[in-house]
């Protein structure tokens, strides 16, 4: 699973990178996050239609969403399971996920996340300790995890209570990502972006499978302080490696 990660870039210098549209409203502060947790705004990638025509062409987007997918029949955003997770082998099945899958992709910009592998040799046999690890680019460059983003709202016609909100999308862990946990992002390389982010076409199945080993490779696993383990803590000191 992905339940913590780290962006540590802005959506102005995040859209110029990638040739996008920032749409992220100046009243939304989205600046440097070093323990991203569920609930939260963060940013995500689109590629949507102008007004949502389709006669117009396409363009990339970064937008702000909230973190923890809000189904379509929900009536209440704040009750209910916080969806930040969708597994990928499934998700198109699933009602809560499954409109999002035929057109609403996204992508979701990290700098790494974090995982925490169960030692069953330390703590208690019923609790074993978990100990936290940060996976990120061994060069220092960014990821970005496939994602899902819905738009609701509670009551037809109130067009300015819409809240976008987005799943990253999960997947069997390979190599040695396998051992911190058997679950990790679904991480998209550029050249599949623009087959994944259309609306207009159905996703090719074959971007939905685990990584390869060149991807997986290139991931720096290393355990790291436990001041990850409290989401009120926030900066470049949780990356550190433990002693």
């Amino acid at each position: 699973m992905c339940g913590r990660y780290a962006v540590t870039t802005d959506p102005a210098t995040l859209a110029a990178e990638i040739g996008a549209r920032d749409e992220v409203p100046e009243s939304v502060a989205l600046g440097p996050n070093y323990n991203v947790a569920p609930s939260t705004t963060v940013m995500v990638v689109v590629d949507r239609h102008d007004d949502g025509d389709p006669a117009l062409p396409l363009a990339r987007r970064v937008r702000a969403v909230r973190w923890g997918l809000i189904p379509p029949w929900s009536t209440d955003p704040d009750r209910g399971p916080l969806l930040f997770n969708a597994r990928a082998e499934t998700a198109a099945e699933k009602p809560a996920f499954r409109a999002s899958a035929r057109n609403k992709r996204c992508l979701v910009p990290m700098d790494g996340w974090y995982e925490w592998r169960r030692d069953p040799e330390a703590g208690t046999p019923s609790k074993p300790a978990k100990i936290p690890y940060y996976m990120s680019p061994k060069d220092g460059s960014r990821l970005y995890a496939a994602g899902l983003w819905s738009a609701w709202r509670p009551a037809a016609g109130d067009d300015s209570a819409w809240i976008s909100s987005a799943a990253i999308l999960t997947t069997d862990a390979v190599g040695g990502l396998a051992a911190i946990h058997d679950r990790m992002p679904l991480i998209m390389p550029a050249e599949h972006w623009q087959d994944w982010l259309d609306p207009d076409r159905p996703v090719d199945p074959g971007l939905l499978t685990p990584p390869d080993g060149v991807l997986v490779d290139a991931i720096e696993i290393r355990e790291v302080v436990p001041l990850v383990n409290r989401v009120s803590n926030n900066g470049p000191e949780l990356w550190e490696a433990a002693s």
